[in-house]
């Protein structure tokens, strides 16, 4: 499969997986803490051993999944508030359309 097949729209890009994103990234953000946590006691080690950036990158990824977590909520409740507007106005803009 050549990069131009997908650019020149020979091929249809595959469906969105049906998930819950926001415990996606709570379980991602989750693991990360974990793992920053389960590290903190060998922190002498990663430094003598020039691996103190294994510790970081554990706390990067639970920051950013904080952050994460914070915008996919964010998100999801846009979605609600728009659908229930939508369904309390009869439709949107079918019904502006029709009128």
């Amino acid at each position: 499969m050549r990069w131009g097949d997908l650019a020149d729209g020979k091929r249809e890009a595959p469906e969105p997986l049906e998930g819950d994103p926001v415990r996606t990234v709570f379980v991602g953000t989750l693991v990360w803490a974990a793992l920053f946590v389960v590290q903190l006691p060998f922190y002498g080690w990663f430094d003598d051993h020039d691996r103190l950036w294994w510790l970081w990158t554990c706390a990067a990824g639970a920051g950013l999944g904080l952050i994460g977590l914070w915008y996919v909520r964010s998100r999801d409740a846009a979605i609600r508030r728009a659908a229930e507007n939508e369904s309390a106005t009869g439709g949107g803009s079918a019904a502006a359309a029709d009128g």
